[in-house]
């Protein structure tokens, strides 16, 4: 309820600003007006860690460099989404096809003239509001610093899946590493061998409980960077971790890293 109270309470500073600003100078030209949408843009966005930084220049992927008026950012330089302010003289329809036949993105972009707003997602229009209703301006706004990005939506679910299976995917693995001890002596070899060298790179009490843990950690964390990075680099050139891959693959004949999680994920 806080948020929302002070969501509203921008929303009028908004209004008094722009008021202000037309009593003064007499205008109601974009480049007069348009600091205070920024400002109120800034005030949404800092409910999120964010913030509407402007004229950023931005190399498109078709090559093309634009700069919108603000470009929603993160702490990490990461881009969230963009405004373009228009004056009301304008037409803002014909103007967003112009910036979108220049290369615009249209994930996640705000148009407004100072009368109207028009919020495209995905490129869909998602909501298109008068600027004087302060319900509808609010929803818009809210809308547009929460969007997420479809790979950002999958991944989330994704790492929520993954927590809530993790229990279960790890007593799987030590069932399987347990069974392996006892019926695999290629395994029980190489296992032993491993733990040597662990207990001369690593520490001499290292115990056999240790290399389990290892085989797991290793085994799940080799599934998150395959899959989400698409390459396993550390495992490849980590002579620890490149052994430890040896003593996996001897109860994992024939499986591929990236399909290893599919195989004990149906044993659940």
């Amino acid at each position: 309820m806080a948020l929302k109270e002070n969501s509203f309470y921008a929303v009028r500073s908004y209004y008094a600003e722009v008021e202000k600003i037309i009593r003064f100078g007499g205008t109601t030209k974009e480049t007069a007006v348009r600091s205070a949408f920024h400002n109120l843009l800034n005030s949404y966005a800092s409910q999120r860690g964010l913030v509407m930084v402007a004229e950023v220049s931005i190399k498109m992927p078709n090559g093309k460099i634009i700069t919108p008026d603000g470009t929603l950012k993160d702490s990490l330089r990461q881009d969230w989404g963009y405004w373009e302010s228009k004056d009301e003289a304008d037409d803002l329809d014909e103007e967003i096809r112009k910036k979108f036949a220049k290369g615009y993105p249209r994930d996640n972009i705000l148009f407004e003239d100072s009368q109207t707003a028009v919020l495209i997602q995905n490129d869909k229009e998602a909501m298109r509001v008068s600027v004087s209703d302060a319900d509808a301006l609010h929803n818009l706004l809210t809308e547009f610093i929460s969007f997420e990005r479809p790979e950002v939506q999958n991944f989330r679910k994704a790492i929520e899946l993954f927590r809530q299976d993790i229990p279960k995917v790890t007593e799987t693995i030590r069932a399987i590493i347990l069974d392996a001890e006892d019926k695999s002596q290629q395994f029980k070899s190489l296992a032993d061998a491993f733990l040597q060298l662990c207990r001369e790179s690593i520490n001499p009490q290292v115990t056999q409980d240790d290399v389990r843990e290892m085989m797991i950690q290793h085994i799940l964390t080799e599934d998150i960077f395959n899959t989400i990075f698409g390459e396993t680099q550390f495992h490849r050139e980590n002579n620890i971790a490149h052994e430890l891959e040896k003593v996996i693959n001897s109860f994992f004949t024939g499986a591929a890293p990236q399909r290893r999680f599919g195989q004990y994920q149906a044993l659940l």
